[in-house]
């Protein structure tokens, strides 16, 4: 009983930081990658980097799901396989697969990203292996969490398929403006993938947790995205007028 109530006041502080987050990072792009910047103490290579903060998330959701009491449970089992597929790619295949020369990241960046890493895992996964209801089999049919499951396929593929895109052209340690159908009406696919993604999750698990989850991503995304557009427009004078940063026709 006392770990529910200091749950939902977790949860609920978390959400009330997200929202204050997203006007910070409005104004305060976070200092990696082209948004780089003196000033911001020691840095560590981009590829230890996003494996020390992105591997903690599939290993706490692992340790939350044996702690837990739905071990048994065929619906608890096919969320822990949906975080994984993600985190999977995103801490263990995403680092390997950057250039050789990606700008290093701060410390202090690294440590927020494992912060992060680590509410958010436990917050999830504690709901949904141990504090929520049972989901019972019958669940996996539901037009939630197949329409969720949707998302987060297509949201992932986006996501990995932007990376690859955006890979290719830094191969030359040059940034260029990216090409092809994917970028074709906004300049973030690869954030746009990422919150259609968590918002599957949050439609799949239809989870308090997962809906934070979400609106945290949007928070943290969107306001690089809104950099990064502004950044290629000011780079480069033949950058396209119709495309938008992160939301085709509106954003």
């Amino acid at each position: 009983m006392i770990e529910r109530q200091v749950y939902v006041w977790l949860l609920a502080a978390w959400m009330v930081v997200a929202l204050i987050v997203l006007p910070y990072l409005l104004s305060q792009p976070a200092p990696y990658g082209r948004h780089a910047r003196p000033g911001w103490g020691p840095t560590v290579s981009a590829r230890l980097s996003w494996f020390l903060m992105e591997a903690l998330s599939p290993l706490l959701m692992i340790a939350m799901f044996a702690l837990g009491n739905r071990r048994a449970n065929v619906t608890a089992q096919v969320f822990l396989g949906l975080w994984l597929v993600h985190y999977l790619y995103r801490a263990f295949v995403y680092p390997l697969l950057l250039p050789a020369g990606a700008r290093p990241m701060p410390v202090v960046v690294l440590v927020s990203g494992a912060f992060f890493n680590l509410i958010n895992g436990y917050i999830n996964g504690r709901w949904l292996f141990a504090l929520s209801g049972p989901r019972p089999l019958a669940w996996l049919a539901s037009l939630r969490f197949v329409a969720g499951c949707v998302l987060f396929a297509v949201g992932l593929c986006t996501h990995i398929i932007a990376d690859r895109s955006l890979r290719r052209l830094r191969s030359n340690g040059e940034y260029a403006v990216p090409r092809g159908p994917i970028f074709r009406l906004v300049s973030c696919p690869n954030y746009l993938g990422e919150i259609i993604e968590w918002s599957g999750w949050a439609l799949a698990t239809w989870s308090p947790p997962g809906l934070v989850f979400a609106l945290w991503t949007a928070a943290n995304l969107i306001p690089r995205a809104i950099r990064h557009d502004r950044w290629y427009r000011e780079q480069f004078a033949d950058y396209s007028k119709q495309r938008r940063a992160i939301i085709p026709f509106v954003l």
